[in-house]
């Protein structure tokens, strides 16, 4: 589109949002130009922020109108450049509608925007005992919009699953301006399941601008043990251990050593240095069915040779276990400055297996990788750590990804257990996927949004190449045909 008609839609988008919630400048939009995942960047031609449905609905029959790609976003802390816009356009911001519309403690419901943060909610429902389950790391800043969008987890995906088992209703806007609702404050058990459908579906069906949430009761008690090994492979199997016994704790997460240590020095929490792997095993529930779970953990633990145990006497105690793998992607930072975080799932079994193969994939392609499991249910998040100006070691990372992707599958695991497809992973769907898959996702694609207009480029790889008409040149097209990736 010609500057003139930018200038034009900027116009009729500041009327229907204010001047200060439509940005231009080169250095406003910088800020916009990726998520989480900074390998990839595309820097929007506009950025939007409305402050409701109705303006959301505006912007986007603009949009339409002006025949301009809208890209939805929350707080930006997505890992698979789900928000980034590699076609332009606009970028739709939507952290001003953070208003707690309706809680309702008798059905263990709220109403919300979906500018609220992840851990909002649970703040404000805790003077009833209640929150909401889903916890990924980046909670304190991660909005619900996102977390619909990626359908995310966390560490206690484990117990209480994934977005889509908390999220009841949607109130949406779809491609062409259109506000509907999709559920309600109750599960709708007929028809055709469109909530369904639309978590995880990382704006591409519609702009997700209220949802009701399913809250949870607190637990009546929490126990949250620390356990050191030699080995990750140690650690590994003593997860597989628990699992077998019945035991299906809160969260069981594990980090490497590399990590530990990384976390140790710019945390100073008294971990231990010389342990191969962290453990932590949080169980909850009623005193009696823990006491015997906590016996049977114990025996799985030392079984596998722990080098050292113990378990939180106090909330203080828990939360400083909890913020040594909380704080393990930022406590990589120092040392180096980009990391490439990456998101595939293994069945549990195949946990120590899979750990062994990683560490291979390391050495052959000469890349330093920490690894951060949510071990409980066979998601890894291996952090590939490298100098993004150094292009050369950057098309390494990348190489290196593919294999452990690809090692995800062969083992009969899966791309994503909480991350998405986004931009990332486009490549990898047809290895996960046959044709007629991925035909019958277009089809799903193409009846909500029939002109592409959102988040174009995402989830569905229907691109014919990376040059096709209006995307923007990404580090990741231009090192695979640099390097070749295949």
């Amino acid at each position: 589109m010609s500057t003139s008609n930018y200038q034009q839609l900027e116009h009729e988008l500041v009327a229907v949002v204010g001047r200060q919630n439509v940005l231009s400048s080169p250095v406003d939009l910088a800020v916009y130009e990726c998520d989480g995942e900074t390998l990839d960047t595309a820097r929007p031609d506009l950025v939007v922020l409305p402050g409701n449905t109705e303006e959301v609905s505006e912007v986007i029959k603009l949009a339409n109108r002006y025949k301009v790609p809208v890209s939805p976003r929350g707080a930006g802390t997505g890992l698979s450049g789900g928000a980034t816009t590699i076609m332009g356009g606009i970028s739709l911001v939507l952290t001003r509608m953070k208003k707690i519309l309706d809680i309702d403690p008798d059905n263990l419901t709220a109403t919300v925007e979906v500018g609220v943060t992840n851990l909002a909610v649970s703040k404000a429902t805790a003077k009833w005992g209640l929150y909401f389950a889903p916890d990924p790391s980046s909670q304190i800043a991660s909005t619900i919009g996102g977390n619909i969008a990626e359908n995310s987890g966390g560490p206690h995906t484990l117990k209480y699953g994934m977005t889509s088992q908390h999220v009841l209703g949607i109130k949406v806007v779809l491609p062409d301006g259109q506000v509907t609702t999709f559920g309600g404050k109750a599960r709708e058990n007929f028809g055709i399941d469109l909530l369904g459908v639309f978590v995880g579906s990382e704006g591409t069906l519609g702009v997700a601008v209220e949802a009701t949430l399913k809250l949870t009761p607190l637990p009546k008690q929490i126990e949250t043990m620390i356990a050191y090994f030699p080995s990750v492979e140690k650690g590994g199997q003593a997860v597989s251990d628990i699992v077998a016994h019945g035991v299906i704790p809160a969260a069981m997460e594990m980090i490497d050593k590399l990590t530990l240590n990384a976390v140790e020095d710019a945390l100073k929490l008294g971990l231990q240095k010389d342990a191969g792997a962290l453990l932590i095993v949080e169980l909850d529930g009623q005193k009696a069915g823990i006491a015997v779970q906590k016996e049977i953990v114990v025996n799985c633990i030392n079984k596998n040779g722990a080098m050292n145990i113990s378990w939180a006497e106090n909330p203080k105690e828990r939360a400083s276990i909890w913020k040594a793998r909380k704080s393990a992607f930022g406590a990589l930072g120092r040392i180096a400055p980009h990391a490439y975080v990456l998101d595939g799932v293994i069945p549990r079994s195949k946990l120590a297996e899979t750990i062994s193969a990683i560490a291979a994939i390391s050495e052959k392609y000469k890349v330093m990788i920490a690894n951060v499991y949510h071990a409980g249910d066979g998601n890894l998040h291996p952090a590939i750590l490298f100098h993004r100006d150094n292009q050369e070691e950057t098309l390494r990372v990348m190489k290196a990804a593919r294999d452990i992707l690809e090692l995800c599958l062969k083992l009969g695991g899966t791309l994503s257990g909480e991350h998405g497809i986004g931009i990332e992973k486009l490549d990898e769907m047809s290895l996960a996927f046959s044709a007629v898959d991925l035909k019958c996702m277009s089809y799903v694609h193409d009846a909500f949004n029939p002109d592409g207009i959102l988040n174009p480029g995402k989830v569905v790889p229907n691109l014919k190449s990376c040059g096709e008409s209006g995307i923007r040149p990404l580090l990741r097209h231009q090192l695979s045909a640099a390097g070749t990736l295949n």
